[in-house]
């Protein structure tokens, strides 16, 4: 993957994590329109957020099954209690790893980690990377490449 395609991927991963973070705390009626408005107030055009908007859909599409997973692997920790930024960084993560065999899990460990770090607490980074080393471990696959 080049240089830019590495970019591209992290500020798509930014931008879901923003609009996960605010879906959460209020679901639009129509995601549509909701998503038209959050990509038009973005700096750049709304095509430069395209694998973004794949993370979006695809954590909305997916959630049940992603926030059952991510439940399960919160040993002793209230879901409820997750903060709701260090939830849309572990959403997007937990959807890459399980949907998106494109994308090494390391990679979206490491992306994930990173989010944390610059958006959320210094105590977020080991809550979400014991999550998703737990998750990585339950895979059947090399974490280190793609399939």
């Amino acid at each position: 993957m080049s240089k830019t395609q590495f970019a591209n991927r992290r500020i798509g991963r930014v931008a879901a994590m923003q609009y996960l973070y605010a879906w959460s705390l209020n679901t639009p009626a129509h995601l549509a329109d909701d998503l038209r408005i959050f990509f038009s107030q973005m700096p750049e055009p709304r095509e430069h957020y395209a694998f973004g908007e794949e993370l979006i859909h695809g954590v909305i599409e997916h959630r049940a099954d992603i926030d059952a997973r991510i439940k399960g692997l919160a040993q002793n920790w209230e879901f409820e209690r997750i903060a709701k930024i260090d939830l849309a960084i572990l959403r997007i993560a937990v959807f890459e790893m399980v949907h998106r065999t494109d994308i090494p899990p390391v990679v979206s460990i490491n992306e994930a980690i990173d989010l944390s770090k610059q958006f959320s607490n210094a105590d977020s980074k080991r809550f979400i990377n014991g999550i998703l080393d737990r998750l990585k471990d339950s895979l059947g696959r090399d974490a280190r490449k793609v399939t």
